[in-house]
């Protein structure tokens, strides 16, 4: 996807900023990674996560709907309705691959060891 088709706001964007992120912003991996190196962090590791994170939506997504009357109770049923549909289209769009997410593990640049491990393997044990 080029620069320009990603900054265009589309009508999920506006609502996502609006109502369940107010003042958020959606970057993407390249942008991310050149920010971090651009303030001098090293890149280490990056891992997609966007099948785990289709699942905990999902599983967020019917606890609140197991939860509704009490979540209700606590935010109202707008900003309840809300969250369930966001996560109902967060699981699909996760599922579609529409939509990514990663984990990023970066060390601010230095000479030497950083203490990091070298593999992935140690950062699971």
């Amino acid at each position: 996807m080029s620069e320009r088709a990603f900054n265009k706001k589309a009508a999920e964007y506006e609502a996502l900023t609006r109502y369940i992120f107010p003042g958020g912003e959606v970057d993407h991996l390249a942008m991310s990674i050149g920010n971090l190196e651009r303030h001098g962090f090293e890149v280490r590791d990056v891992e997609g996560w966007r099948e785990h994170y289709r699942m905990t939506c999902r599983h967020w997504h019917d606890r609140l709907v197991a939860n509704r009357a009490a979540a209700e109770r606590e935010v109202g049923s707008v900003r309840t309705r809300l969250w369930i549909a966001y996560l109902a289209g967060c699981a699909a769009g996760f599922d579609g691959a529409a939509v990514g997410i990663f984990q990023t593990l970066a060390v601010k640049r230095q000479r030497g060891l950083t203490g990091l491990p070298p593999t992935r393997a140690d950062l699971y044990r």
